[in-house]
């Protein structure tokens, strides 16, 4: 695993669990980001890499720091 894999992971257990915190589901986030529920679903399983725009943009819907997504 390279080391923007194992980031990609983190970053997206981070997401999953700042959203449970929150009390939000998976469609409320991305409803308030503006993007699809599933293109969501896939950032948290991290299986695609958002751009630091869409990072904010879901940082804001958390109502967090996007600092505070990232595991570094």
């Amino acid at each position: 695993m390279k080391d923007s894999d194992a980031i990609t992971i983190k970053t997206a257990k981070r997401l999953r669990a700042i959203r449970i915190e929150r009390d939000l589901t998976q469609a409320q986030v991305a409803d308030k980001a503006k993007m699809s529920a599933n293109y969501y679903a896939k950032i948290e399983r991290g299986e695609v890499r958002p751009s630091i725009d869409m990072y904010e943009r879901i940082a804001k819907a958390l109502k967090t720091t996007a600092a505070d997504l990232f595991p570094f």
